[in-house]
Formats: C-alpha cells, sequence, structure tokens
C-alpha cells in the first residue's frame, strides 16, 4: 500500500527577506500541468517586476503516477527549482504547484545561501497552506428524476463532491466529482427509479 498522500485547498503566499532580497513563496492547487501553468502565469502577472521565479509541482496523473516538474529560473543549477520541490516530496503533497518570487536585493547570496533562501520560501507557503489528505476523485455523469436533484446535491456537499454540468430536459443529466470510492454507492442508488 502507498504511503498517504495530501494537498492544499487553497492558495496562499508567504513572503520571506534576507540580506534585501525578498522571496515570495506561493503554493497554490493544481490538477494537471495545465492547471499548474496557468497558477503560475498569474503570479509572474503579479509579480511583473521580479527578477526571477521559480517553481516546482507534483502532480497525480491519472494512471496513478506522480509527475514532477522544478525550473531554476536562471538562478544557478539546483539552487532554485530543486530545493522547492524537495519539501513537496518530504511533505507527500501532490497537485500543488510552489512559485518562489525573487527580487534581487543587491547582495549576492552565493550558491548555498540561495537553495536555503528558496527552500524557506518554499516551506513557508506550505506551513501557511491548508493541507488535507488527498482523495481519489471520479467523474460520473448521471440522468436523474428532478425530485432527486436535490437530495444528491445534499450527499455532494457532504462529501467534498462537485457539480461540473447541469442540464435541464424531462430529467436531469448532471455530471459531477466525487471520491472514487463512493462512486458505485452513489450510482446505485440514483439510477434506475426513473419510470
Amino acid at each position: 500500500m502507498a504511503s498517504e498522500l495530501f494537498t492544499i485547498t487553497t492558495s496562499v503566499q508567504a513572503e520571506y527577506e534576507i540580506k534585501k532580497s525578498r522571496f515570495i513563496g506561493a503554493i497554490m492547487p493544481c490538477n494537471n500541468e495545465q492547471e499548474a501553468l496557468h497558477q503560475l502565469g498569474l503570479l509572474a502577472r503579479q509579480h511583473p517586476n521580479a527578477n526571477h521565479l521559480a517553481f516546482a509541482w507534483r502532480i497525480r496523473q491519472p494512471e496513478g503516477f506522480i509527475t514532477e516538474r522544478f525550473h531554476d529560473a536562471g538562478e544557478p543549477s539546483g539552487t532554485a527549482g530543486r530545493p522547492i520541490l524537495a519539501p513537496l516530496e518530504g511533505e507527500s503533497l501532490i497537485n500543488t504547484v510552489v512559485g518562489v518570487v525573487r527580487y534581487f536585493g543587491g547582495i549576492k547570496l552565493g550558491t548555498g545561501g540561495l537553495t536555503r533562501a528558496y527552500a524557506t520560501a518554499a516551506k513557508e507557503a506550505m506551513a501557511a497552506a491548508t493541507i488535507i489528505p488527498w482523495v481519489e476523485m471520479a467523474e460520473v455523469t448521471l440522468e436523474i428524476d428532478y425530485p432527486q436533484l436535490q437530495m444528491l446535491e445534499y450527499q455532494l456537499k457532504q462529501v467534498r463532491g462537485q457539480i461540473i454540468d447541469q442540464q435541464f430536459t424531462d430529467k436531469v443529466t448532471i455530471t459531477f466529482t466525487l471520491p472514487a470510492k463512493l462512486r458505485d454507492d452513489i450510482v446505485k442508488q440514483f439510477s434506475g427509479f426513473s419510470g
């Protein structure tokens, strides 16, 4: 059995300063690489005058394996991306991207100093985040009768499920996500009632 995995609920930022250089660590949830890049793009637009934006992410693929990426963003090789990735691995975080923005303060930190600064900014952002156990989600599309909709919405709310789409005709076609282990029970409960 694989060890337990974790993720975060919302984006959080934390700031760290050393020798006049400002490091802003931002930890953000993402379900795939496109979302990770989108989150990093938003962060870059918030800090257009930053000298560097190094990052790392760990994303669980639908097949079950975890992909990791990191980037030094022009800092000396190994001093930014890898130190950001290490605490993500250490906390078993997935579907999470951490970007660290650096505003250079004029005093060189050296490779050891840079490595520690990027790692510290990443760890401080992680410490500010709400970390929860990761739960594998499944996407389900059901066709249900109108009277069932309220009960389904209530049950989804109880298990952190989320409605993605609803189409209303003579029935309701609803697409939602919910914890994968509950999928069969919900499908069974809401299937086969229509006349």
